[in-house]
């Protein structure tokens, strides 16, 4: 939660919908006369489904928001939505199959994002996550990284603490389970997703669940 504006930068709500947003380069921060950013992400999670989620976001007034990247997801549906200029539409799209990256630029954008071009061809060589067995090893260590190889942008960077005390304050790791997953085999009760977190700067601070996601059926609390 933000605690000054009231919003969120990332949730999940009890149907599984994912929701976070970011700044796109340059919007760090409050603009004087906009509604926080972070009210979309409650705004999301108000929905059941992740593209009704997004065509909620798409339809926002874009003149009463600095301009920002969001992702929203399912377990069915991934969609990624750019914000790029005050007096610009908000546009969803798909983010596509296997391993991508958002930052405050476009999505997978290795040309403008130091970060994008230097750690995303990391993640996709990498071993993938099994959350089912709490295998997380290799990513949780590339969300720690804060070698940037002598570039002195920290935006290379996964981790980073500038001297002005700006930098990584927290980290999360979040599974959505197959559509049918049940919780345990033989089981009836639908698996749950997968919310970590960690507290500080994943380097120094372990990632711990998050239990209350709320009831694995969906229905409401």
């Amino acid at each position: 939660m933000d605690e000054l504006a009231g919003g969120s930068w990332l949730g999940i709500n009890e149907h599984g919908v994912v929701a976070c947003i970011l700044n796109r380069h340059g919007t760090l921060g409050p603009g004087f006369g906009k509604r926080s950013r972070g009210e979309l992400v409650l705004e999301a999670l108000d929905h059941a489904d992740a593209i009704d989620a997004a065509r909620a976001i798409a339809d926002v007034e874009p003149s009463s928001y600095r301009p920002f990247n969001m992702f929203v997801a399912d377990n069915r549906d991934a969609i990624w939505l750019a914000h790029r200029d005050e007096s610009g539409p908000v546009t969803p799209m798909r983010v596509p199959e296997g391993v991508s990256m958002l930052t405050a630029h476009d999505l997978n954008d290795i040309e403008h994002s130091d970060r994008a071009k230097r750690y995303l061809p990391r993640f996709r060589a990498a071993p993938a996550p099994r959350p089912d067995t709490d295998e997380w090893s290799a990513w949780s260590m590339l969300m720690g990284a804060s070698d940037h190889a002598g570039n002195t942008s920290a935006n290379a960077a996964m981790n980073f603490r500038l001297d002005t005390g700006f930098g990584t304050s927290s980290s999360a790791l979040i599974a959505l389970p197959l559509p049918g997953q049940s919780a345990e085999p033989g089981s009836t009760s639908p698996a749950k997703p997968i919310f970590l977190f960690a507290a500080g700067s994943p380097d120094t601070n372990p990632y711990n669940p998050v239990e209350d996601l709320g009831p694995a059926d969906g229905s409401d609390r």
